[in-house]
């Protein structure tokens, strides 16, 4: 019997046709709860639309093709994390990774300056991320890479950033901003929009190395990007559940989408994760509609996938690439 709590049934309903957009499974470097085939699995049988498999480390669009083919009615998509283990900051990468079918471009997250530099505390009793002992395993080594950077020393971008962007605006992909600053976000934003990039993620704004403020998060939203409530960023005691529910309030649910960020062995199960965040928005007195256009809508649109019947207008409007 698990320890966990059991999403409702009507939380269930309510997320029905969602995108988990954030969920680190297996196969993977790190130990994980559940595969790719298992979860695909359960996302038919509750009615699940699909899920974006990230990795730290390695690309993820070939696994997602094979989910595809034997469960033709669970969308897995690929994505790519611009880390060291495939050469940082790549375009040559990325284009790979597009042409083989990837949605979701992370920018650094473990190699980040920002993630490496990073000397806020956990709070007290919080979980700590699991890839943190491969890191330093892989720093004990000597195998420690250098930092992936985006911008110059005088902060400019750099000519990768650039062509990165344009890589991802061209093949329609999703951009996320991985553990960035929120300085570094401020920047990158804007030269995404330019560039002609449509989806833009910014990626758990509540984590540690994050900790992004309020007005950074409006105004980015206000640019066109979504920030992304991770459902694990409070569970694992990172950040408190008042702050994640207040700043969903406060920079309004249009702009906050929910994801999981589920798949360690001790969190619970990955398929549970966007049911068992409904349930927890309704305790908070979110309505029925708001929670069903974190979970689903806003996640079908920054997965590629077409409207829903009782989606938002403007997301009629910005119908995408994964029908």
């Amino acid at each position: 019997m698990s320890q966990h709590l059991q999403p409702s049934e009507r939380a269930r309903e309510l997320v029905r046709g969602s995108y988990d957009i954030h969920v680190h499974i297996a196969p993977d470097v790190l130990k994980r709860r559940i595969d790719d085939l298992d979860l695909a699995a359960r996302y038919s049988e509750l009615g699940l639309a699909g899920f974006v498999i990230k990795s730290h480390y390695t690309p993820t669009a070939e696994r997602a093709q094979t989910v595809r083919k034997l469960y033709p009615d669970v969308d897995a998509l690929g994505a790519l994390t611009l880390n060291a283990s495939i050469g940082g900051l790549n375009p040559v990468a990325v284009e790979i990774a597009a042409r083989g079918g990837a949605q979701f471009i992370w920018l650094p997250t473990v190699d980040s300056h920002n993630q490496r530099a990073c000397l806020s505390e956990e709070p007290e009793g919080a979980t700590p991320p699991m890839w943190a002992q491969l890191q330093a395993d892989l720093s004990a080594a000597g195998m420690a890479a250098d930092d992936v950077e985006l911008f110059g020393p005088g902060g400019e971008p750099l000519e990768k950033t650039l062509q990165v962007l344009s890589v991802i605006a061209r093949h329609e992909m999703t951009l996320a901003t991985g553990h960035l600053h929120a300085d570094e976000s401020g920047q990158l934003i804007p030269l995404a929009v330019a560039a002609g990039v449509k989806r833009i993620v910014i990626t758990h704004p509540e984590f540690t190395s994050q900790r992004m403020v309020l007005a950074r998060q409006r105004a980015l939203a206000e640019q066109g990007a979504y920030l992304e409530r991770c459902l694990t960023t409070p569970l694992t005691g990172k950040v408190p559940w008042e702050t994640w529910f207040g700043n969903i309030r406060d920079a309004g649910p249009e702009h906050s989408v929910i994801s999981s960020d589920l798949g360690q062995p001790f969190n619970p199960p990955v398929e549970d994760g966007l049911a068992l965040a409904a349930d927890l928005l309704l305790e908070q007195g979110f309505t029925d509609a708001q929670i069903r256009l974190m979970t689903v809508h806003n996640s079908r649109w920054l997965a590629g996938a077409a409207p829903l019947s009782d989606a938002p207008s403007h997301h009629s409007v910005k119908a995408g690439a994964h029908p």
